[in-house]
């Protein structure tokens, strides 16, 4: 699960909400129109009073039939008017909110896309997807109805009470006298509020997680027969969820109460005093019916104050949740330089980037921590100097959890190394805008990703745009991947949510063929050929040994027969390299190579 609860103390709702403002400002003027005319829709209703008053003062003291008329076809127009008005409003918003929502949906997805692996580690994916859906409709609800509304009501209360306090101002006191009560009560409600609404925002975020590990790892939850056990940890988060919601339907209905009741109670104080008066001489009917029909006007925009900030809040969480992944530092980028294209590996360079000095790739006394490890551990990684020559296939080898897998990732710059350099052809890892550094190496990783897409697109998508099937024939064949032909519309055949419909050793030749379809000039291989039986093994490294002859590459390997595609071997022992050299010589000199390659060995007899 996330652990990235924020807290909610002290923090502004206002100053949250403004951070919208750089999203809300292109669509300003329709905004501010729908408010405007939201503002006037309103203020019509007020009116209402003023005709009842001239009604009952008027033709209906004269017993003027004509002009009762009159007045009930002017209470007939300005309810077509109010109901037009509000008609605008919604036309007013509707486009542009949806513009808003969109764009901040495509700017958190492209910021994703720019945060380190590192930040993808720590965070849960259900959260942030809770966070580009649930969330950014929360928003666009919040911008629809409660920020117009909150505008529209204060000014159609401050409009009323001037009104009422014109008409008669010792009965406007009496109207006023819950003000103060219903403020503090507001005050108290929101800071309550604030704290569940991100409780229940982060708990849908942990909902979501426990929803996608399910569907992803259905395959598992079958297999292990733990359906019951993940119903109920889902059962038990559902509980949780549902009693977040249960005290803010508590808190909601609080306010409620406390808002309803007290202008009921001063409007019925209300009656019985203009009622004394309007006996007594003191006041007109008509008056009476024209302040008691204002104040009934302003029933719904006082009640729904507590609905207005309920919505307000929520609307803040939601922004805040969305910052706090919008706030995070992208990836660093180099000085901006041009892009090499993916064919370099066969000696083609870019016509604006100068020719390599062919050095092949360096590490020089690197070493790498991760983010969140505790200062005092021993880094991953220490002090790696290591020299791939050019055209030179390397192999690393080691126990598990040596930090192979890290190594290699490195170099594309997955991660970014703690001290030392990498250097690709003697330039700096780090100097290269990554879209450059990515063009030239490609990776393979032990665990294949496919998408939900053909398998076409799934294996083009380390090549450049201009390729086509020629080179996808080609890396189909080096992967000996020649089964997608059988498929059912062959290449054009969709693979399915994580390529799941294939065979783990499907999965991975695709993969592979993904590395080396764009000719690269490094090429990253994370034990490629794991999960494949001992013959198609075979067929894929008579292949692979092609494109490694033209070709920079660092291989992790775990068998004897994957490492007998590299030219040198590199054992690394407890973050360190500790030896290099042929797989024969580190046979005869190296202990710990030679138990390793036995017990890879004895593996594969048994496999």
């Amino acid at each position: 699960m996330s652990t990235t609860r924020a807290t909610t103390e002290n923090r502004s709702a206002l100053r949250t909400l403004a951070r919208l403002w750089p999203y809300v400002r292109p669509v300003r003027v329709r905004l501010f129109s729908a408010a405007g005319v939201a503002v006037v829709a309103s203020c019509t209703g007020l009116v209402f009073p003023l005709v009842l008053k001239w009604m009952v003062d008027g033709p209906v003291a004269d017993r003027d039939a004509a002009g009762v008329w009159l007045g009930a076809l002017y209470l007939l127009l300005l309810g077509i008017a109010e109901a037009g008005l509000f008609g605008l409003r919604r036309w007013l918003v509707a486009r542009p909110l949806s513009h808003v929502e969109a764009e901040m949906r495509a700017d958190l997805y492209r910021h994703l896309q720019r945060l380190p692996v590192s930040f993808h580690d720590r965070w849960a994916s259900g959260q942030l997807l809770s966070r580009g859906t649930t969330d950014l409709m929360l928003l666009r609800m919040f911008l629809a109805f409660p920020l117009t509304f909150l505008l529209v009501n204060a000014v159609t209360i401050l409009a009323g009470v001037i009104i009422m306090l014109l008409q008669d101002w010792t009965l406007g006191m009496v109207i006023l006298g819950p003000a103060i009560p219903v403020i503090v009560t507001c005050v108290i409600f929101e800071q309550r509020y604030a704290r569940v609404a991100r409780l229940a925002q982060d708990q849908v975020g942990d909902l979501t997680t426990v929803v996608e590990e399910s569907v992803l790892g259905i395959r598992i939850i079958k297999g292990f027969g733990r359906h019951r056990t993940q119903a109920r940890a889902f059962r038990d988060l559902s509980r949780t969820l549902r009693g977040t919601e249960l005290h803010k339907a508590r808190l909601l209905a609080t306010i409620w109460g406390v808002i309803v009741t007290l202008p009921e109670l001063a409007l019925g104080a209300t009656l019985v005093l203009g009622t004394v008066q309007v006996a007594d001489g003191d006041l007109s009917a008509g008056t009476l019916v024209a302040f008691l029909s204002t104040a009934l006007a302003l029933r719904w925009p006082v009640e729904s104050i507590g609905f207005l900030l309920a919505m307000s809040q929520e609307a803040a969480t939601a922004t805040e949740r969305y910052f706090e992944v919008m706030d995070e530092s992208p990836e660093q980028e180099a000085p901006q330089g041009v892009a090499p294209q993916r064919g370099a590996g066969n000696g083609a360079t870019s016509p604006h980037r100068p020719a390599p000095n062919n050095d092949g790739i360096r590490f020089t006394k690197v070493t790498f921590r991760y983010p969140d490890a505790p200062p005092d551990s021993p880094p991953t990684l220490d002090n790696i100097t290591l020299h791939i020559r050019p055209g030179e296939s390397m192999a690393l080898v080691g126990a598990t959890g040596t930090g192979k897998t890290t190594l290699t990732a490195l170099v594309p710059r997955l991660h970014e190394v703690t001290s030392g350099q990498i250097t690709l052809d003697g330039e700096d890892i780090t100097a290269m805008p990554r879209d450059s550094l990515r063009a030239l190496v490609a990776v393979a990783f032990e665990e294949p990703t496919l998408f939900s897409a053909t398998v076409g697109e799934n294996v083009l998508m380390g090549a450049e745009e201009a390729a086509g099937e020629p080179e996808l024939d080609r890396a189909l064949a080096v992967a000996q991947a020649d089964f997608v032909h059988t498929l059912p519309q062959g290449t054009d055949t969709q693979v399915g949510e994580q390529g799941l419909s294939l065979s783990g050793g499907q999965r991975q030749r695709l993969a592979l063929a993904r590395a080396v379809v764009g000719n690269p000039r490094f090429l990253v291989l994370d034990d490629p050929l794991s999960a494949l039986d001992v013959h198609t093994e075979a067929a894929v490294e008579a292949a692979l040994r092609q494109v490694l002859a033209d070709t920079t590459a660092l291989i992790v390997a775990h068998r004897p027969s994957t490492v007998l595609l590299a030219d040198r071997v590199a054992l690394l022992s407890d973050g360190r390299i500790t030896a290099v050299g042929t797989h024969q010589e580190l046979l005869r000199t190296n202990a710990e190579y030679a138990h390793l390659m036995s017990g890879a060995d004895h593996q594969g007899d048994e496999r």
